[in-house]
């Protein structure tokens, strides 16, 4: 299987307080990851530093081959990466269609194999979207607020598609909607890195976790393998 992202060795600072430690992980064309861990361990950091958010002071990240650790972040999203950040971040003043032809961006044969991300495609994929479309953004539930995010960064067809907190402060209908529809994008092949509290959830949705504890990787493995540490999960995890 390709590898279509390696984090290799990366440190970060904000300012003079390190905060990553020579992390590393991979994700694999079709794959998706995990990262996993206590709020302040580093996970939304590495989001920061794959997407030219914050600078790596070490190491290096290498996206489809090309080294993209020192690109600005426009550039890094334009070679494939999709981003739903924490807290969804919609424009509050824009209605859900505005808000989804913003950023979008023509596939160029990336993403699904069932063929580019449209308006349409997005509107058949989350249908309450399309009953929403003149909807300005603050007028949308948390839930369907996520729904927009996802759709938006669907807009600009990823290769791979990067969601913090994926479904945090939802309610459980719009939980359940959401690994849905994750789990569609796999059955699709779309390569996905999700950051998520529910680690039930993520065992059968992911291949591969990325334990992180104060800045660094400290354990990884399969879901089978997970399953069958739950001391990792009850110590790194807290649940």
């Amino acid at each position: 299987m390709t590898t279509l992202l390696e984090i290799q060795n990366v440190h970060a600072s904000y300012g003079h307080a390190q905060a990553l430690f020579g992390v590393s992980l991979d994700v694999r064309a079709g794959e998706v990851v995990t990262l996993l861990g206590r709020n302040g361990m580093g996970r939304s950091t590495t989001i920061k530093c794959l997407f030219g958010l914050l600078p790596v002071k070490a190491g290096g990240i290498r996206f489809a081959g090309q080294p993209v650790d020192t690109l600005a972040s426009h550039r890094i999203a334009r070679l494939g990466l999709g981003l739903v950040p924490e807290g969804r971040q919609v424009f509050p003043n824009l209605t859900v269609e505005e808000n989804l032809v913003a950023t979008a961006r023509a596939g160029r044969d990336r993403g699904s194999p069932r063929g580019e991300w449209t308006l349409e495609r997005v509107y058949g994929f989350f249908p309450r979207l399309r009953e929403r479309r003149g909807n300005l953004g603050w007028q949308l539930s948390g839930g369907e607020q996520q729904m927009l995010a996802i759709g938006r960064a669907l807009m600009t067809n990823p290769t791979l598609l990067v969601l913090d907190e994926a479904t945090e402060g939802l309610a459980p209908m719009m939980r359940a909607e959401i690994w849905r529809a994750l789990g569609e994008l796999k059955r699709e092949g779309l390569s996905q890195i999700v950051i998520d509290k529910n680690v039930g959830a993520l065992l059968n949705l992911a291949d591969r976790h990325f334990v992180m504890e104060k800045g660094k990787v400290v354990w990884s493995g399969d879901s089978a393998a997970l399953r069958q540490e739950p001391d990792i999960i009850h110590q790194y995890l807290g649940v």
